[in-house]
This record gives structure tokens, sequence and C-alpha cells, in this order.
């Protein structure tokens, strides 16, 4: 239906299975390229040895800010650490905003709050700013950081409403769908358990137009200052949700299944990539459980599908779904139990239909701009009951838009137990179909969520039992990722620790990143390693590597005050939880106030 048809006009014209290059990158290859001389050679030119980056000089990493933005941090750091002022922030700014009135009350918050956070309110009103984090080496990740300001009430009726099809609503669909891929009504507010990340539901399709034309005043913002800029979008902006959530389900159900024929044929335990069934045994298994005929069996299993090993690989296996199941027509999932495909729903109503071709014809439109633009798209990460159909729908704009250069980077979330496999199998499916792997790195913003719903509804918990676990992860996709960039010159990755756990964690990562680039060869110069920060934290790391050349982004919200107020609400609560870890950056903030007072530079200009 729309989802078969849609599809294929996101892919592009390229061969499938084409391999990478394998050949290691050189250590003195040039910043920009070889500059071609008569004779057909080159002319290259020696790279510079690897900057020295100081985390701990608070000169440098203060360089850039005034001193009453210096105080202003301060201020606001040890306020957010206040538990007694947080407990009671939403009352105590109603009453300010009583007594004050709308135009002071704005005045204070960019003074305190919404000015450390927040980049400005609209297009125009940042470009100082990200000009100005320019000039000391600090790129931007535009994110316009508007949210409504919906009840809990009002937030789970419209993600019931939006969530559930007509066909469950009205009880005339057979209702074949697994508990986690389902809306409940305890869950029903997607802001509960979650600090940083924005949140959007939906109302209807012009909202979602709406959603597309802000993202599209994004990326000409962003194109405006500089041509290696990004901004982050977030498909539930872009839809209805209900699509998301069916497509899910069917991706992860394939999956298990695969994983079910695997233990069959005694390959349990095994990493994705390292998992390849016998096709001779896979074919009498599908047979046996009736999913298809002989002659279909027959079809399915051509020799251009399978090549010459006899073995087939997870990617082999979607690759194989799409093309011959007809899946993505009927949403159907197998049941080993019965034996048969069955579709998750009996019919979808025209509307419904439409509603999931104009979410990929948004996400066209915005890649298109963005490749218009030489604007990076960074398709954040979201619940895990969205992220499968979200990390494909990415996926097929990265085949159509990844063709010479990244241009559409995914977010895995490392604080999955899938993470390490949902890498692995990206990396490899760049390399054979031959197109560029771009990636985001985090360790994820939705733990707290994610573990109350698997623990309430009754399903696995998809996060790493321990933070060790988590951590684990992180290191070891980001170790992996590495060494595909030394091997592979048209993968980038932007490795971010922003918002997810302590600032103490994102020094120590960012120590461990630059010490695994320079074993690698990885240069900055190179530009294919980012680094990226949330708008107001870590600047003591952000700016020395900005300076010393590395390729850094801070993470810029922007927005009018009082629509950025729910944003800024979570982000004061993220920093209550991290007092701890910021205890170091305070530190450094003083260290550079008192040398200022010292020295008589407390008038201090920016150069």
């Amino acid at each position: 239906m729309a989802l078969r048809r849609a599809l294929p006009a996101l892919r592009p014209c390229i061969p499938r299975f084409v391999p990478l290059s394998t050949a290691p990158a050189s250590r003195e290859q040039p910043a920009a390229g070889p500059a071609a001389v008569p004779g057909g050679g080159s002319a290259t030119a020696v790279r510079p040895p690897v900057p020295a980056v100081d985390f701990g000089n608070a000169q440098e990493a203060y360089r850039s800010r005034r001193t009453w933005e210096l105080a202003r941090s301060l201020l606001v750091l040890r306020l957010c650490a206040w538990p007694a002022l947080l407990a009671r922030h939403e009352q105590l700014l109603y009453v300010s905003r009583k007594l004050l009135g709308q135009r002071l009350f704005n005045k204070l918050m960019k003074m305190t709050f919404y000015g450390h956070f927040v980049a400005g309110e609209d297009q125009e009103s940042i470009q100082p700013l990200l000009r100005h984090y320019r000039a000391f080496g600090v790129s931007a990740i535009l994110d316009y950081g508007v949210e409504e300001d919906l009840s809990p009430e009002e937030a789970e009726h419209k993600e019931m409403e939006s969530c559930t099809s007509a066909a469950e609503r009205d009880g005339s669909g057979t209702n074949k769908r697994d508990k986690q891929y389902q809306a409940h009504w305890a869950f029903g507010d997607r802001r509960n358990g979650v600090i940083s990340a924005r949140t959007y539901f939906y109302a209807n399709e012009a909202k979602c137009d709406s959603h597309m034309e802000t993202f599209l005043r994004c990326i000409e913002a962003s194109g405006r200052v500089s041509d290696d800029g990004f901004i982050a979008i977030k498909l539930t902006a872009l839809g209805r949700p209900q699509f998301l959530l069916q497509f899910s389900e069917v991706l992860a159900k394939w999956r298990c299944f695969f994983h079910q024929m695997a233990v069959e044929q005694g390959q349990a335990g095994l990493a994705a990539m390292d998992t390849k069934l016998e096709v001779a045994v896979l074919q009498e298994s599908v047979a046996k459980l009736g999913i298809a005929s002989r002659a279909e069996i027959e079809d399915w299993f051509t020799a251009e599908t399978l090549g010459v090993s006899g073995t087939m690989d997870l990617l082999d296996w979607s690759s194989l779904i799409d093309s011959r199941t007809k899946l993505s027509k009927h949403l159907v999932v197998p049941n080993a139990q019965t034996g048969q495909l069955e579709p998750l729903l009996s019919r979808f109503t025209e509307e419904e239909e439409l509603q999931m071709t104009r979410m990929l014809q948004r996400m066209d439109v915005l890649a298109k701009k963005a490749t218009e633009m030489g604007v990076r798209l960074m398709v954040d990460a979201e619940q895990t009951y969205f992220q499968p159909a979200i990390s494909r729908l990415t996926l097929e704009m990265q085949r159509k838009f990844n063709v010479e250069k990244p241009l559409i980077f995914n977010t895995y979330q490392c604080y999955l137990k899938d993470a390490y496999d949902n890498v692995t199998l990206d990396v490899e499916l760049a390399r054979r179909e031959g197109w560029c792997f771009g990636a985001k790195l985090v360790r994820g913003a939705y733990l707290a969520q994610e573990r109350a719903r698997a623990a309430e509804i009754g399903y696995e918990d998809p996060i790493n039992p321990t933070y060790e676990a988590t951590n684990a992860m992180y290191h070891r996709c980001l170790d992996y990722v590495l060494e595909e960039l030394k091997h592979n010159a048209k993968a980038k990755v932007m490795v971010a620790s922003h918002n997810e756990d302590t600032v103490r964690f994102a020094l120590r990562s960012s120590w461990l990143h630059l010490h695994r680039m320079e074993e690698l060869g990885l240069h900055p110069a190179d530009h294919r390693v980012y680094f990226g920060q949330l708008l107001g934290m870590c600047d003591q790391i952000s700016f020395p590597l900005g300076q010393a050349g590395y390729p850094v982004y801070k993470y810029v919200p922007y927005g009018p005050v009082m629509e950025v107020l729910p944003y800024l609400s979570r982000r004061a609560l993220e920093n209550s939880s991290l007092m701890k870890g910021t205890h170091r950056e305070r530190q450094l903030l003083w260290l550079e106030l008192l040398r200022r007072l010292r020295t008589g530079n407390l008038f201090h200009r920016p150069a």
C-alpha cells in the first residue's frame, strides 16, 4: 500500500552490495585533499601535528565569554542545584510572571536561565551568537526548542488518540499487536521521566506541516552561518505516531523470527553480524511453518538474492523480506505457532494510508532542502517502541542522500542492549551498498521512562542492566565506528556527551576519544569525528577542543521565551541531578573570575 509505494521513492539509483575500499587512510593525508599537479601526480601537504588539548585551562576555556556571562553561568548552575527551589520552580515562575508582567519577566529569563541555555527567540536573533561561537571554533546544531504546554491529561489523550488506529478503536480489526508496541494510558505523557529531550504530540496533519516549515527555516538559518552545520529533527514531529508504532513492531518481529531460526540452527547468542543461517535449512523451516508455499520459497531464494555462500545474514534477510513478501503492503508478521503470516490489523483507512505517505514526503522535502543548503540532518532517537521505524526510515534517506558525503545522520542510544548490533549492521549495509555512513553516538535520554514502562507493562527491559554496562557499550560502539573511519574515508561520526550523563563522564569520554583517534591516525583536520555538547554545558570541553582545531558543535535550542519554558524546566531538573559532575565546571568558572579580578581584567572583551 502506501508504505510499499513510498519507500522505493526514497531510495537512490545506486547498485546494491558495492564494497567500499578498505585501504587505510594515510597518516599524512592533507586536510583539504591532494591538489592536482602536471603529469597526473598530486602535491601532498604534510599536516600539522595533532594539537594538544588542556581541559583544565580555565583562561582558554572561557576566553570567548564576557565576565558577566561567567557570573550568570555560576548563578544558574548553583540555582539548579538547590532542591527546595527546583521543587517549586513552576510556582515561582508563575508568581514572578504575575508580579513582574510579561515584559519584565522575559527580561529576567533572558538574564538567567533562558539566556544561559537558549540562543534566542528566532532565526535572526541567534545569528550573532552563532557567528561568535564560530570565531572560537565551535559550530551549531540548531534545534527549535518550542514545545506545547500541555497538561498530563491533554498529553495522554493526544497520545492515545494518535497511536490507535481506526480499526482498533471500533473493534473491527483483528488485533495481533504486542503490548510493547501499543499505547498505554499510564505512559501516554511521553514527557514523564525524560529530562532534556523535546517531545511532540500529534494534533493533525496541518501541525505536522507547520513543524516541517519550522525545520526548513532552521536549515536556512544554519546554511546562512556556515557550510558545515547540523539541524536536529524528530520524526514524531512529522507524522502520526501510529505508523511508527506499527512499522516498528513489524521490523522487530521479523528480526525476532530470524533469531528464532538461528536458535534452531545452533547459533544462539551470536552477534547480529556473526549470525549466518544455512539457506537450505532455512528453506525447510519456512516450508514446515507454512509461511510460504514451495513455489514462493523458490521465488524468494534465488541466485541473485543468495549469492554463492549458501548462507544468509540478517541484512540479506531484511532485503529478502522487503522484496519478496510484500511486507510493507500488508504490515504482516510471522507467527511461528500458527505458521501463518498475519496482518497486525485487518485494514487501514484511506486517511491512515495518506498519513504514512505524508510523513515520508515531509522527510524527503527536508532532506532535499538540507542538500541544497549544505546542512546535515541529524535524526534524533526516540523511545524504543518508535525507534525501529525511525532508524529504518532514516536509513532510507541515507541510501538516497548519502551518496557523495554523509548528509543524514542516524542516532544510536548506547544504553540499549542491542546498540552494538544496530551500529554494526548499519555500517555493513553502508559498505555493501556504497553510501556514506553518518552517525551520532549518545548514551540515551529515556532510561527512567523505558525501565518503568517495561516493568509495568511486562516485557523485557531494553536498557543495559548497569551504568558500567552502558559505559562499556558506548565505548565498544565508538571503537567500532572509529575503526571504520580509519579504513573508510566516506564515514563520519558525532560523539555527543551533552545531556545523557554527568559532565565527569563527558570529560573522561573526550580524553578517551582523543587518545583513540591518535592511535588510529584520525587527525582533527580530517573532520571525520565531531564532538557535541549542549549549549550552556561543558564549555570547558567544547572550547578547548574547538580552539585546538577539532570539529565541535553545540546543541543550540532557540524559540520564544514562554514557548521554551517547558524545555527550560527540564533543563533545570537535569542540572540538579548532575551537580556532582558540574562541580569541576563551577570550579573552573570561579578560577577564571578570580583571575580576571586579580589582573584587573573584569571588562574582558572576547577577541
